[in-house]
């Protein structure tokens, strides 16, 4: 959802932070996704300590849009 939301904002936000924000949230689906099925597959602990590295991808994602949104010259 937040991927769609930066490719329908990008002409809004500029498309090297549409790209940096569509990066971020790609990144972090993978490792905290990721990093959750192969907890619950694998049955490896140490894998639960990776997990909030995916949503603190999440949250500079979404802290981009904002700052990007900020900055953004009103046409």
């Amino acid at each position: 959802m937040a991927i769609l939301l930066v490719f329908c904002m990008s002409a809004t936000l500029g498309q090297k932070a549409a790209n940096v924000a569509m990066a971020l949230f790609a990144v972090g689906i993978l490792i905290f996704s990721g990093s959750l099925y192969a907890l619950v597959l694998l049955n490896l602990p140490i894998l639960g300590a990776i997990t909030p590295l995916g949503g603190l991808c999440f949250l500079v994602g979404w802290g981009s849009i904002v700052v990007h949104a900020f900055r953004a010259k009103p046409s």
